[in-house]
């Protein structure tokens, strides 16, 4: 019964009426049990404002809520349909691994995080670019994007052929991906 009551405080808090505002602090509630009086449970409920949030080397302020999931300070750098053509024909020593995302995407917001501790663990060792779809409509399309997220790894031996994987995978596959197949 008390975390039924923890949970139905922490889900009213979103959906208060208009012009009605919690501070922006911790509340703890307590519960005492009917049954036994002495047994109390407690909860906090966290509320925290919206204030935009100044990252590093950031092109724009980031909102949390906002609808921009991918910040734009992340290691993997986001990319033009032309930079991408000139590092896949381009000569490079390390493996080249492209992911196409959507900002709108849940997969692809799991899958940034994933691409990004490999991209800090393959500091020297691959070279991690990511396209946003919505912006490379036409670039996604001619690739043959059809699922997101959608990775593309490019050897740096340019005679063989890239790996395409489509949709939310493990990273011990990117990983086996970029350490046996490259």
């Amino acid at each position: 019964m008390a975390a039924a009551a923890c949970f139905l405080l922490a889900s009213a808090a979103p959906s208060l009426p208009a012009g009605f505002h919690l501070p922006a602090t911790t509340r703890s509630f307590s519960i005492t049990a009917s049954s036994a009086p002495k047994t109390t449970t407690s909860c906090s409920l966290s509320l925290r404002s919206r204030r935009p949030t100044v990252r590093r080397n950031a092109a724009e302020t980031y909102v949390p809520g906002s609808g921009k999931y991918i910040a734009p300070d992340y290691l993997v750098k986001k990319v033009s349909a032309k930079e991408v053509e000139e590092l896949v024909r381009g000569e490079r020593k390390v493996p080249l691994i492209v992911n196409f995302y959507a900002t709108w995407c849940g997969p692809c917001v799991l899958m940034a995080q994933d691409i990004e501790m490999l991209a800090v663990e393959y500091e020297d060792n691959a070279l991690f670019v990511k396209v946003d779809t919505d912006d490379e409509y036409e670039f996604a399309r001619d690739m043959q994007v059809r699922g997101l997220p959608t990775l593309y790894f490019f050897s740096p031996d340019q005679s063989k052929d890239a790996i395409r994987t489509e949709g939310l995978i493990p990273i011990e596959m990117i990983r086996n991906i970029i350490d046996n197949e490259l």
